[in-house]
């Protein structure tokens, strides 16, 4: 089981490290949030594929130093003078159609990844230049005010306030804190305005998937906190296929019912682990089981009427999860 859903992870992993979101038309890019949580099935193994997949992305970074170098001292207004969080796959290149890309939470994940990396002695940085993207990041979202910067957010939609995002700026901080000089204060205010906006994640959405981020892999909130976010979850969002993003989302939208994306499956899982609650994690896994299409390909979402999946199958993002969560209760990581 384990080594089929590895085997097709696998194959939408790039020759550089990097992995498309998938193989279908509309998602063979590179996102750097969906790199950062497909490289956590790797981060306890060996082997020097973590930090292949950090390097590569870091040499998109570079790619775009000049922009970095600006951004850090000036903050973006237009949406196109963020970091991108999409590139194309093939060159590496900003995507130049109009898109949301002011997504701060991919600069989270990305601190985030690096931080955990160094933690465990992995060669996250290969030289100086690496380690001074790292600065600009952290510079850039001091600049930005990520505390209180409206964004694109996980799903790239209208801009407001996401704890999500915030919260992933938060976790991306506090994991490089201990290699790079970061200010206190700016971790302060962000979690001023994290605590401010909780349990909801923004104005508009009481309730969303994204949410689950703060409990795993975050870990940002305490247990009471962390159990009022997936219970929520689970009571408003979960559904027989999947978990839908939020209420009213028109994304995939099938007779006037939302999209069950099926990563929310093993996420709801981890986040479970993470809270001590064995069995229900072991249901989730299950359930992921059910959901998978043929050849054990995890799909983005199903239609819920119709109940097929849309064409992105397999989601790497998904598949990643669902390693994470079989190895973390099969003792394997």
């Amino acid at each position: 089981m384990r080594d089929q859903v590895q085997h097709v992870l696998d194959a939408l992993r790039q020759q550089n490290g990097l992995y498309v979101a998938s193989p279908s038309n509309t998602y063979h890019y590179v996102w750097i949030r969906d790199i950062c949580y497909i490289s956590l099935s790797e981060l306890h193994r060996d082997g020097g594929r973590f930090e292949e997949t950090y390097h590569s992305m870091l040499d998109i970074f570079r790619k775009y130093e000049w922009k970095l170098t600006y951004h850090a001292k000036h903050r973006p207004r237009a949406v196109y003078e963020y970091i991108h969080p999409r590139y194309s796959a093939d060159t590496l290149e900003e995507i130049s159609e109009p898109w949301g890309n002011a997504q701060n939470d991919a600069i989270g994940a990305f601190l985030f990844g690096i931080g955990q990396g160094l933690r465990r002695g992995k060669p996250m940085l290969r030289d100086e230049r690496d380690a001074h993207i790292i600065s600009l990041l952290i510079a850039y979202l001091e600049t930005l005010e990520y505390w209180n910067d409206e964004d694109n957010g996980m799903w790239e939609e209208n801009r407001e306030l996401h704890a999500s995002s915030v919260g992933a700026c938060v976790a991306g901080l506090l994991a490089v804190q201990p290699y790079f000089a970061v200010r206190w204060e700016i971790i302060r205010a962000g979690f001023r305005a994290l605590y401010e906006l909780l349990p909801q994640e923004s104005v508009s959405k009481s309730c969303d998937l994204a949410l689950l981020s703060l409990v795993y892999p975050y870990r940002l909130l305490p247990p009471d906190l962390a159990q009022i976010v997936v219970t929520n979850v689970e009571e408003q969002l979960l559904r027989p296929r999947g978990v839908i993003r939020y209420k009213g989302d028109q994304y995939y939208q099938d007779s006037g019912k939302e999209a069950e994306w099926c990563m929310g499956l093993p996420w709801l899982g981890l986040c479970h682990a993470e809270l001590g609650n064995r069995d229900q994690s072991l249901s989730y896994l299950a359930l992921t089981m059910r959901v998978m299409a043929e050849n054990m390909q995890i799909p983005e979402l199903y239609l819920p009427e119709q109940g097929v999946a849309n064409e992105n199958v397999p989601l790497g993002w998904a598949h990643a999860l669902f390693l994470v969560l079989y190895d973390r209760l099969c003792g394997t990581a």
